[in-house]
């Protein structure tokens, strides 16, 4: 290849349409221009306070501290985060430095899932995919924040491509790359991605044409390099003296291993949340989650983010499982559908049943729906002359029409009476030209089947499009919704976002006389704002939640012995010992003017040593 055609990148490769490559850039500029326009109103200031100590030493970095003198870790694994920090390294602290590389990751997602595609069943599938994929609202949500889910999609996507090279190569060399990206997004997101695995195994078992003995011992292989990739930070951590590193967040017993697989894992079924936990402890009075179930995915909030296609993802795959039911192992259309239809079902099965749901977890369900709408379309294209087909293309664009019109509320951010006669006049022509086409004629034209096949996607997608837009043009973030009330989007940043300290921070640094940390909160996210905009240690007491046991009261007493803080915000109803022996030999005070800016309300008292 020359220099000349290098540098002309816009030029798809020699086996691919001409088409092929420019559509790509297209709709990873659509991708970019989603995930960076008017992006990072506000952040999760939980984790943006923890990027922040993280980015100032080594020690901070490598233990993910939440901190700055890292008395405590992030109640998650600091695999996402480290990115984070280092850009805000690199780059200086910002909002918009945090919130880059997951701009960054939701568009090489965008790139990687087009590669799936397009290995598996060609451009026009891969280009379908890619589109769907970069435009759906709570993909667009989450790559417009701070959360680790996008790195989590990025990584998983990345080892079913390793996957299928494995089938094409039976290299070892792409078994072990294909483990080493599940592991990674262990890193990011625990054991959300250990629940993609399935698919994974399923497309191998489906796609290869090798023994059963050789394929199962791939399979084997990959999910050995999985785990070992996965556990190999905590392991080492678990090594380290509990004296040389912060309390692990999230455990009862300063135990990695408890924080990952108790905490955020078996705990988040039947149980309540952190979230729920936190509202608690800090007596915080919000409205109760949707109760677990799988209808909770087609309906409210949850559905305005990740549930407009859902309807037709489920549709298509019962109809293309049907249809390649007896395909011989080694076909593209059958593994495909097995592929995403297991990531949507060990997903969707798991989402329904956690405690609660944040909206955009929704978003990792987006590969799985735009996969199986991608290989359902181009199926339908090349049997577009049955009738049956005609029909059910029709049934499952009216379907997600219908059921998209009912999701647009009344009122709400940018709700526009235009929205669902749009939408319903898409597919109206949609359904009137397929069964012009019928009546007609059996055999319709190429031409004239790609305008109609073309209309009844735009159909199918218009109205997902339309609520990503909204998220964009309204400048909301990853916890917001598309035609949210505007007092569910102010509730959501005063309760995540980064709001201001500045009304505080001249009464807190006058208390804090000299003190080596401005106070000492009940909970990290109440001393999330302050690490965020000050650089200065808050010490958070119990950990996310405010009931872990770090620090103890002795230690507590120790640092109040010390003069290492005065203040502490805390609840005065309390039955947490450490905070009863505050309320009990500590000076309770007035409220700064200002305190409301952190929508918790909290009392303030001022320890001196010997108290």
């Amino acid at each position: 290849m020359t220099w000349r055609r290098r540098g002309q990148f816009w030029r798809s490769p020699t086996d691919q349409p001409k088409w092929a490559r420019p559509s790509l850039l297209a709709v990873a500029a659509f991708a970019l221009f989603l995930y960076s326009y008017r992006t990072a109103p506000y952040l999760e200031t939980y984790y943006a306070a923890a990027v922040r100590s993280m980015s100032m030493n080594w020690h901070n970095f490598f233990f993910g501290a939440f901190d700055p003198d890292a008395t405590i870790t992030l109640d998650k694994l600091p695999g996402a985060f480290w990115i984070q920090a280092l850009f805000v390294r690199v780059l200086g602290l910002h909002l918009w430095v945090i919130a880059a590389p997951q701009i960054i990751e939701g568009v090489l997602s965008v790139l990687v899932f087009f590669r799936i595609v397009r290995r598996l069943l060609g451009a026009h599938a891969a280009i379908v995919a890619a589109l769907v994929l970069a435009l759906s609202p709570a993909n667009v949500a989450l790559n417009r924040g701070n959360i680790s889910d996008t790195l989590m999609v990025l990584c998983l996507l990345l080892a079913l491509d390793a996957a299928i090279s494995i089938v094409e190569t039976n290299s070892k060399w792409w078994i072990v790359v294909a483990g080493a990206w599940v592991g990674v997004a262990f890193q990011a997101k625990m054991l959300e991605a250990w629940l993609v695995l399935p698919a994974l195994w399923l497309l191998v078992l489906t796609l290869s044409t090798r023994s059963w003995k050789r394929v199962f011992a791939h399979i084997a292989a990959i999910t050995v390099v999985a785990v070992l990739v996965s556990i190999s930070w905590m392991t080492v951590v678990s090594f380290i003296p509990s004296t040389s590193r912060p309390y692990v967040d999230g455990s009862s017993n300063d135990s990695v291993f408890h924080q990952v697989f108790v905490y955020n894992g078996v705990n988040r079924v039947g149980t309540l949340s952190p979230n729920q936990v936190l509202t608690q402890t800090l007596g915080l009075r919000l409205s109760a989650p949707p109760a677990p179930s799988v209808e909770r995915l087609f309906r409210g909030s949850l559905a305005r983010d990740g549930g407009w296609l859902l309807p037709a993802a489920v549709l298509t795959l019962l109809g293309g499982l049907v249809a390649t039911r007896r395909r011989a192992r080694g076909d593209p259309w059958r593994s495909s559908f097995v592929l995403w239809g297991a990531w949507l079902l060990v997903l969707g099965v798991s989402f329904s049943s956690g405690s609660s749901l944040n909206s955009y977890y929704l978003a990792a369900l987006s590969p799985a729906v735009a996969g199986i709408i991608a290989t359902g379309a181009l199926l339908a294209w090349h049997h577009r002359d049955a009738l049956v087909v005609r029909v059910l293309a029709l049934v499952v664009m009216l379907v997600t029409v219908i059921f998209g019109v009912l999701l647009v509320p009344v009122k709400g951010i940018d709700v526009g009476v235009w929205i669902a006669p749009l939408a319903i006049a898409f597919a109206t022509v949609s359904a009137v030209a397929v069964v012009v086409i019928a009546w007609r004629s059996r055999v319709a034209s190429a031409r004239a089947s790609a305008l109609v096949g073309a209309g009844v996607l735009c159909a199918t997608l218009v109205l997902p499009t339309v609520a990503s837009l909204t998220l964009v043009t309204s400048g909301l973030g990853v916890f917001d919704t598309p035609f949210e009330a505007t007092g569910t989007a102010q509730a959501l940043n005063n309760l995540f976002g980064t709001a201001s300290t500045e009304a505080v921070l001249p009464s807190l640094e006058f208390a804090q006389n000299g003190a080596p940390y401005l106070m000492a909160t009940q909970s990290s996210a109440v001393a999330a704002p302050f690490i965020f905009e000050t650089g200065q240690e808050v010490l958070p007491i119990g950990g996310f939640t405010g009931v872990i046991a770090s620090p103890t009261l002795k230690r507590l007493r120790n640092l109040i012995d010390e003069g290492a803080f005065h203040l502490v915000l805390a609840d005065p109803h309390s039955h947490d010992s450490r905070f009863v022996w505050i309320a009990q030999h500590c000076n309770q005070l007035p409220a700064p003017s200002g305190q409301q800016s952190t929508a918790i309300s909290l009392t303030v008292y001022y320890c001196r040593p010997g108290d």
